[in-house]
């Protein structure tokens, strides 16, 4: 079976909660050996947010920590600083979030003390706010980078209070760009020889959701309002119900689709009505579009729309709950559940890393570990024969 491709690589995760074990994570998803070090009897702080459990597990942690290996580390002790810097004088990526500079310093695992040790090394931090700048040394949270970074401000119904994204997408959104980070600082590896230190903010991850709200603001000086389910630059591009009270989005994204629609639901003068002849027109008389739109669908179930509205090429979906996207069968064909045999929990189901690569494919090969689960054998590996001594003065569990 051909390697996936980042088989024969070392990387030291010592970061918690989300961004930093959901980045690590995909680098194990893609072959990397992936060490986890935690807090001997704590762990990291994702175990105990829970409930929901699965047996003693916390479903967060669970999640997001597949293909590592697990060692339970005490940093804060000489012998302990000693055995991570064992670890990384070989490794290939280090990754940390804790909060300070400070800290870095007083645990030996800034940039310096390990490029000193290991010149190869990509030491990828993630904080809050970034490493420089007045704030660097502030925590973050992804609510408070959902706040900070204005997409709150945009989320929600047009008249109702701000909305955080349900999901903790700014340290999702920090993972993943440090996931890129990483990537493309092996690819500079191979010319430079030397590894490089990544820089990632919660705070500047989340605000590239701004995007297109960003590009109006510098063209117009304007702060966009908030819209609801409503496209700010596309129309009609947004939730809809049809007879039976279902919700779906309809997405008429160009002048073409728009006379598409209007073709098959036997209103083509609308089409050509000036007011909604391009794009541009419909979103200045959107007032007056929406409610022919919704009454035009109103007509016909949910289930009928998407299925004539596909035959005829107008882009459509049902606004599934949970439930229904985890069981569509078109999802669970292409293998976006992970299930992984857990010797304490059974089966144990996640997403997948939506990479699919046809020569080297991804591989999902380890359980979410327990706490230490590995550290007899990682300590091994670096040599040490008086385990059990370590154990007992607190260095490992």
């Amino acid at each position: 079976m051909t390697s996936p491709p980042l088989a024969g690589l070392k990387v030291i995760d010592q970061t918690q909660a989300l961004a930093g074990p959901y980045c690590a994570m995909m680098l194990g998803d893609m072959g990397a050996d992936v060490i986890k070090i935690e807090r001997p009897g704590v762990g990291d702080q994702s175990r105990q947010w829970a409930p929901p459990y699965i047996g003693d597990q916390s479903c967060y942690y669970l999640a997001v920590n597949r293909n590592k290996r697990d060692i339970a580390l005490n940093i804060a002790t000489t012998e302990g600083r000693e055995i991570l810097h064992k670890l990384v004088a070989d490794a290939d990526v280090f990754m940390t979030n804790l909060a300070t500079n400070a800290s870095l310093k007083k645990y030996a695992i800034d940039y310096e003390t390990l490029n000193t040790i290991n010149p190869r090394l990509i030491y990828a931090s993630i904080s809050g706010y970034g490493r420089t700048g007045p704030r660097a040394d502030q925590p973050g949270y992804d609510l408070v980078s959902q706040a900070e970074s204005g997409t709150m401000a945009l989320t929600g119904e047009v008249d109702g209070p701000p909305m955080r994204f349900p999901t903790p997408i700014a340290d999702m959104t920090c993972g993943l760009f440090t996931l890129i980070g990483i990537l493309a600082a092996l690819q500079a590896r191979h010319t430079t020889g030397r590894g490089q230190f990544i820089d990632m903010s919660l705070q500047e991850g989340q605000m590239t959701w701004l995007e297109n709200y960003a590009g109006e603001y510098f063209a117009t000086g304007e702060d966009p309002p908030r819209r609801g389910n409503r496209h700010p630059q596309v129309v009609p591009y947004e939730a809809v119900q049809g007879a039976d009270g279902d919700w779906f989005i309809l997405g008429v994204g160009s002048d073409n689709v728009w006379r598409a629609f209007c073709a098959h639901v036997g209103r083509g003068e609308l089409a050509d009505d000036p007011r909604f002849l391009t794009n541009g027109d419909r979103i200045d008389h959107y007032g007056e579009l929406l409610p022919i739109v919704r009454d035009i669908i109103q007509h016909k179930t949910t289930d009928e729309w998407l299925s004539e509205l596909r035959d005829v090429g107008v882009p459509c979906g049902r606004i599934n709950t949970v439930e229904q996207a985890l069981t569509d069968p078109h999802i669970i064909e292409r293998g976006f559940i992970v299930e992984l045999e857990h010797p304490a929990l059974g089966i144990v189901k996640s997403l997948a890393t939506p990479v699919h690569l046809q020569d080297t494919p991804l591989v999902y090969r380890r359980h979410p570990p327990r706490l230490g689960e590995h550290t007899d054998e990682i300590l091994g590996e670096l040599g040490y024969n008086h385990i059990a001594e370590l154990r007992e003065k607190g260095v490992v569990a």
